[in-house]
């Protein structure tokens, strides 16, 4: 049963490379939406050369500095597989320290189609194949490291003896989700490792009624395993364009995520993806997700406007949403 539903804002740190905003407008944006009651969250991507953009770590420290109140999260750390898990422990440590405890990481496999993640993992000679089995190692091991002293791991890709990172987290346990969004006839492998790994799960409405169909099946798998999907925190990662003209706000959001990834992304998928038209209709795709089983949505503005669209989503567009749930 639908129920009120939180927001966060997402940064596209990708447009900075493209026009869509300058770095000091990204991070006064980021300040207004810490000052803004309706966001609890701020979210940036992350990739190393699979989709170039500014390095999500990095962003993240400029983040912890420019906020004082939202949860930081990366979503998802798509270079998760690639990265050595004691540095990164370490990191995600020491941002967890200067943000007060507000770090939340959403990992995922960082597949991407083409040989295009294939590529990107040849310089640490990892192989797509192979993602998906160190993302839960690595998983394993951030855990073990931030909560444990004199750690001694023996994996399938890493193996050490005897490690302690200093700091550890504030957050003890300190959050990691499992961003995944496969398709419902090759869900069953990647929705069952959410189950055993994550404390949440992100996805994206990348089709028409994705979310939804997944979100069915990590319920039953949730409730197989004992877990209650009514408390289970799940995020849809979403994008929003407002317009009167709902064909130009879709059109907008698709020339946006044609620089953005690349012209991947058929109209139906940007229509899937995509909150478009008036205040009202956009409301309304939200309350749908929220409906499909979202408990929180992640908000990226597709549009070259971020300011004046910004403005338009928390006056006209949010508070239209938990009104009606």
């Amino acid at each position: 049963m639908a129920g009120r539903v939180s927001f966060g804002f997402t940064i596209p740190q990708r447009g900075v490379l493209f026009g869509i905003a300058t770095w000091p407008q990204m991070i006064a944006m980021a300040r207004e939406v810490d000052r803004t009651a309706l966001f609890d969250s701020i979210w940036v991507g992350d990739s190393v050369m699979s989709k170039p953009r500014p390095e999500s770590i990095a962003l993240l420290g400029a983040l912890s500095c420019a906020t004082t109140r939202v949860k930081l999260g990366v979503g998802c750390m798509a270079s998760f597989p690639i990265r050595d898990p004691i540095v990164f422990a370490l990191q995600w440590a020491t941002l967890d320290l200067i943000s007060g405890g507000r770090m939340l990481l959403a990992v995922c496999t960082g597949i991407v189609a083409g040989g295009v993640s294939a590529r990107e993992g040849q310089p640490w000679e990892i192989k797509d194949s192979s993602r998906g089995n160190r993302m839960a190692e690595n998983i394993e091991i951030c855990r073990r490291l931030w909560s444990e002293e004199n750690v001694t791991f023996a994996g399938k890709y890493r193996s050490f003896s005897n490690v302690t990172i200093n700091p550890r987290p504030i957050q003890q346990p300190c959050p990691i989700w499992i961003a995944a969004n496969p398709q419902p006839h090759e869900a069953e492998k990647p929705l069952r490792r959410v189950v055993r790994l994550a404390d949440g799960w992100m996805s994206a409405n990348a089709f028409p009624g994705l979310f939804a169909a997944n979100w069915e099946k990590l319920s039953v798998y949730l409730k197989e395993a004992g877990k209650d999907p009514s408390t289970y925190p799940t995020i849809a990662y979403h994008n929003i364009n407002i317009n009167p003209d709902r064909q130009a706000a879709l059109e907008e959001s698709k020339r946006f995520l044609d620089e953005y990834y690349g012209p991947v992304f058929a109209p139906q998928m940007v229509e899937g993806w995509t909150a478009a038209g008036t205040p009202g209709q956009c409301a309304e795709d939200l309350r749908a997700m929220v409906r499909a089983g979202a408990k929180q949505i992640a908000l990226r503005i597709t549009s070259w406007d971020q300011q004046g669209q910004y403005q338009r989503l928390v006056h006209e567009v949010l508070p239209l949403v938990n009104n009606s749930l």
